[in-house]
């Protein structure tokens, strides 16, 4: 493994190293919801290619800043197996990029859209790889560092996620603007009429699936709100959010209630809708979390779940989506959140339950946060 851990000077040609270190130093654009739905619902060839031109410019950028930071990482966590494989991906993706030609016509932008697609599926790892690199390098650490107190890690992880939710929205946003016949009130990515009941409905059922599947049985999930109300929004993204935390409190309850007399209490979905905000509050009655606990549970090197690693997970294997274990879902959904403009809080009762606070911006005029 020793002959892996070599700098990406020592990889990559002094010609190739001086365009990723000038594409990295450039200016990123940040673009708002609300542009890339007025941008995205007249998707005629010409808005098509300037989209694919603006693309090709801004990934490069955004790919290049990352994969000069997987070089410097702190704590010898650049040079874990798993950041490495993420690396080269960036490095790849960078190179694709960077080799396409210039785009002028449809026929160009019809390539590029395969080009990114390609990126796109290369990287859908990278969080789970990155978690395994992150949990490489705390079975590592000095039993004598608190892991609360890696403040680099934690923000380097946070701009790294963040830009990877960029990324994908750009790219996949782009792509999807060539689907041939769109549902209705769909541009691309973005539904301008999302009923967030329906998407709690749903994240509910996959979470109480996923519950089932590894306990055996699963709390009820009730949801309370207009099934009327809709707003502008990205439904994939409130999905994964409403997932995460509706699976750690069916958790928390199926774990609290499993060898006890009692119905277990059900799980509580209520959506607000408010002038500004959206608000999607879960609550449970889980037992809550030690108020000692509450700062480790948006870090990434903090979870209450059995490390995935300790059940020999390998580079190999990691598509399957466990109930816990890595310690990153919370973090990540909170940056979807704060990706257009919201925040997640959780306020926890130990010895009854938490709440966890979902805001949304109904406005849609957020720009991207760029780390």
């Amino acid at each position: 493994m020793a002959a892996k851990t070599v700098a990406i000077c020592e990889l990559i040609s002094k010609s190739f190293l001086d365009e990723l270190q000038r594409w990295g130093s450039m200016k990123r654009t940040s673009v708002s919801l609300r542009c890339m739905t007025d941008f995205g619902s007249s998707a005629t060839r010409n808005n098509l290619c300037i989209s694919a031109q603006f693309l090709h410019k801004e990934l490069s950028i955004r790919l290049a800043m990352r994969a000069i930071e997987l070089q410097n990482l702190p704590y010898g966590l650049s040079a874990k197996p798993a950041v490495l494989k993420v690396r080269d991906w960036y490095l790849d993706s960078f190179r694709d990029l960077r080799s396409f030609r210039e785009i002028k016509d449809s026929s160009d932008e019809l390539d590029f859209t395969q080009v990114i697609k390609r990126i796109k599926v290369r990287h859908n790892n990278v969080v789970p790889m990155m978690a395994l690199g992150v949990q490489q390098l705390k079975k590592d650490l000095n039993p004598k560092v608190v892991t609360e107190d890696l403040d680099e890690i934690h923000q380097f992880l946070d701009r790294f996620y963040m830009s990877r939710i960029g990324i994908r929205m750009l790219i996949g946003q782009h792509v999807a603007l060539h689907e041939p016949n769109p549902e209705p009130d769909r541009v691309g990515y973005i539904h301008t009429k999302m009923s967030p009941m329906e998407v709690a409905q749903s994240a509910s059922e996959d979470a109480r699936a996923i519950c089932l599947k590894e306990y055996g049985s699963a709390p009820d999930v009730n949801i309370y709100g207009d099934p009327n109300f809709t707003f502008m929004y990205v439904p994939t993204h409130l999905h994964l959010m409403l997932f995460e935390l509706v699976k750690n409190s069916l958790r928390a309850v199926q774990e609290r209630f499993m060898d006890s007399d009692k119905v277990a209490p059900p799980v509580r979905i209520i959506v607000a809708d408010g002038i500004e905000d959206v608000t999607i509050k879960v609550s449970d009655e889980g037992g809550g979390i030690p108020r000692s606990g509450l700062p480790k549970m948006f870090t990434y090197l903090y979870s209450t779940a059995k490390n995935p690693l300790d059940e020999q997970l390998d580079l190999r294997s990691t598509d399957g989506v466990t109930m816990a274990g890595y310690g990153y879902g919370l973090p990540i959904s909170r940056l979807y959140a704060r990706y257009f403009g919201g925040d997640l809080q959780i306020i926890s009762m130990e010895g009854y339950g938490t709440d966890a606070y979902l805001h949304l911006s109904r406005l849609g005029d957020s720009q991207e946060p760029l780390p």
